[in-house]
């Protein structure tokens, strides 16, 4: 089975309902088969084989969609770029994945402009939408023009590539996660396992489709139901979208979920039609999860899942959000329990698995982790070991089986559902004339989850301020990754070898909260 085969079955089941909803526009899942069959053939006929990776950089849009799905019919392989990302992070990802064609919408061609020099491998640049300013630039739409809307002629197997999809790494360097056409199909049938999806269903996305968000659009698809787009997160559109769609699923991280119950209007607005709310990627303030449950009702899903192993592996159900008593209570803590397909372990330094209760690395066995990293051998059997994904989250299981995450083995911050991690940071900090040491931790924050915040100490006679530093990074990293507060130190804690223990400077803020993430 490949990704192809679920396109195609729910194109051929409900040729003409309503598959994707933006803004205005409608489109038939007949519809956004054929756009997808046409992008397909237009993409093979500029010269594109299959295996060649394709990236693509633009914002949620009705297209989104047509292209995911036009890339792995035809047997590409898509590489995503979070458009939040700096030019430095794009060209990296474009470099080392060997990019053949980049597909981009007209707000990201100044960045593009930028790269091309500096992308040797690209052949192909495919704005999908106005009017490309220079001759080297492809319209898409002259790309699909004549080009048959028939399912492209390519022999796919379960085993070749689908996706290389980037998540940070434990040394601040970006890791590339691939997953076959086989795993993209389990993560589908995992989802839809897991989640009562229904035909009547509308699916409301304004999390970045490159991201958690877009693995839930096949699980939609397959069942009949629809995938509304908005282009992004702002809390009062979003609202008004639900109420006038009568959306029925949301798709949330716990800050947007913050960002909602903050707003002066939310209760004017009703959220009658949603069944559920699923929220993930970060750790949710219990207060704010409370105040969802008074609000909304009993609609929350908690799942969890990373991108060596995508959602969902653990579910905390929308019941196990009920009751006052204090078990119940301190379940809001966990993130639920393994699905069926997922076996779950709790292991020590030396691979063994720990008695119940016992904190140690979160490792997974399940037939949607990914098959490797791109060209990196040594990282790929670091983290997959004897079909283990071991995840570097630290947690402990319950006696009935609910999965509590307590720490990160490898200090990695999660501010607003993204991936920090403090080397990433520091690095650019030391490139400061001023700075002589850096640390970077996560510290608490009612809307963000997390927030950065650095400690610095500066060269004799060379000071520095909290704005310059943090302008500083703002030129050299994604704003998300910047600094939010910086503190100024004679000298930073270290063990007996001289290494930074991060613990010390976390432990002032974490002291009174339940976990340290």
């Amino acid at each position: 089975m490949n990704v192809r085969d679920f396109i195609r079955r729910g194109a051929n089941a409900y040729p003409h309902r309503i598959a994707v909803i933006y803004g205005e526009q409608r489109l038939t899942f007949a519809e956004v088969y054929h756009h997808a069959n046409a992008l397909s053939n237009g993409l093979i006929a500029l010269g594109l084989r299959k295996g060649d990776r394709v990236a693509f950089l633009l914002a949620n849009s009705v297209q989104s969609i047509e292209i995911d799905f036009a890339i792995l019919q035809a047997g590409l392989v898509r590489v995503p770029l979070n458009t939040r990302l700096s030019e430095t992070e794009h060209r990296h990802m474009l470099q080392e994945t060997e990019t053949k064609a980049l597909l981009f919408s007209e707000e990201f061609a100044e960045r593009v402009e930028a790269l091309r020099p500096q992308v040797t491998t690209v052949q192909y640049f495919c704005q999908m939408n106005g009017h490309p300013h220079s001759s080297w630039i492809q319209s898409v739409a002259d790309v699909v023009t004549g080009a048959s809307i028939d399912e492209p002629p390519v022999l796919l197997r379960e085993e070749d590539y689908a996706t290389i999809q980037y998540t940070s790494g434990t040394t601040g360097t970006l890791k590339a996660a691939i997953h076959s056409q086989g795993t993209w199909v389990a993560i589908a049938t995992n989802i839809l396992t897991s989640l009562p999806i229904e035909q009547d269903d509308i699916m409301l996305h304004a999390a970045p489709l490159t991201h958690a968000s877009g693995t839930l659009v096949l699980p939609h698809w397959l069942r009949g139901a629809a995938n509304a787009i908005l282009p992004g997160f702002q809390p009062e559109e979003y609202l008004a979208t639900v109420e006038r769609l009568r959306a029925t699923t949301l798709n949330l991280v716990p800050t947007m979920i913050v960002m909602l119950l903050s707003h002066a209007r939310v209760v004017q607005y009703s959220l009658n039609s949603v069944k559920r709310i699923i929220y993930g990627a970060s750790p949710m303030p219990r207060e704010v999860l409370r105040r969802g449950l008074e609000l909304w009702g009993p609609k929350f899903i908690q799942y969890y899942g990373q991108t060596e192993a995508p959602l969902i592996l653990t579910l905390l159900e929308a019941q196990d959000h009920l009751g006052d008593d204090p078990l119940r209570q301190e379940r809001l803590f966990s993130c639920g329990r393994p699905v069926p397909g997922v076996a779950l372990r709790i292991v020590d330094e030396d691979g063994q698995e720990v008695p119940q209760g016992t904190i140690g690395e979160i490792t997974v066995s399940t037939n949607q982790a990914m098959v490797g990293y791109w060209k990196s051998p040594e990282l790929t059997n670091a983290t997959l070991r004897n079909g283990w994904v071991h995840t570097r989250d630290m947690g402990y299981i319950d006696e009935q089986g609910y999965v509590f995450l307590v720490d990160r083995k490898a200090d990695m911050i999660i501010s607003g559902g993204f991936n920090i991690y403090p080397r990433e940071v520091e690095e650019v900090l030391y490139q400061h004339p001023a700075v002589q040491e850096a640390a970077v931790i996560g510290i608490p924050d009612e809307i963000w989850g997390e927030s950065v915040k650095a400690f610095v100490v500066c060269k004799p006679d060379y000071p520095s301020s909290e704005e310059e530093l943090i302008d500083f990074c703002k030129e050299r990293l994604a704003s998300y990754k910047k600094p939010r507060t910086i503190e100024f130190m004679e000298t930073l804690p270290k063990n007996a070898t001289g290494k930074v223990v991060r613990r010390v400077l976390r432990e002032p803020y974490w002291r009174d909260r339940k976990r340290s993430i």
